[in-house]
């Protein structure tokens, strides 16, 4: 909770507000809002809330939400977060941790035998990489296949109509990357 102090008073001062307006703008007095700074005292989730409108900002970035990615960026494999598994079978896994700022969106798609990517990878502004580290893909690029073996990678625009699709018995992984981050 000590962070939180720091990152109140940071914004505080790079707004160039005095301790007394900001307490008066949440609506508590200056010497509860100097302990909160302090860490003497930890506000309520609605006094939070209030701190943050006053600041411009968000209770996430308040609490450092957006941090993990500068003091963390690591992911262990069994760290690795589930996001959504598609009617055939593939699943989408985040390699990265959340935050707003991401340029990139890095993800781990499993796809079970003849399983594929529909509703889990679709057309939109930007660019994709798709490097395969196990088993075998056919992607369907604009109506165009290609076959992506282990150790082979792809690179295109997002916006043209793709798929990509097991085509072995076992299951397929392939890490994928997209830019700007839309899922």
């Amino acid at each position: 909770m000590k962070r939180l102090g720091e990152r109140i008073r940071r914004k505080r001062e790079a707004l160039h507000l005095k301790l007394n307006d900001l307490s008066k703008k949440v609506g508590i007095s200056s010497s509860a809002l100097s302990q909160i700074e302090k860490a003497k005292a930890f506000p309520s989730i609605l006094t939070l809330k209030n701190i943050a409108d006053s600041l411009n900002t968000t209770v996430g970035e308040l609490i450092g939400e957006n941090e993990t990615l500068l003091n963390q960026p690591l992911i262990k494999n069994d760290e690795k977060k589930f996001v959504k598994k598609n009617e055939s079978g593939t699943k989408l896994y985040l390699l990265s941790h959340h935050d707003p700022h991401k340029q990139m969106e890095t993800y781990e798609l499993e796809f079970a035998p003849g399983s594929d990517s529909k509703g889990i990878m679709t057309a939109h502004p930007g660019q994709e990489f798709c490097h395969v580290t196990e088993g075998k893909l056919a992607i369907l690029l604009d109506g165009k296949p290609y076959i992506l073996e282990t150790g082979d990678s792809f690179y295109f625009n997002s916006n043209i109509t793709h798929n990509a699709q097991n085509i072995i018995e076992g299951t397929t992984r392939a890490v994928w990357v997209v830019t700007p981050p839309n899922i």
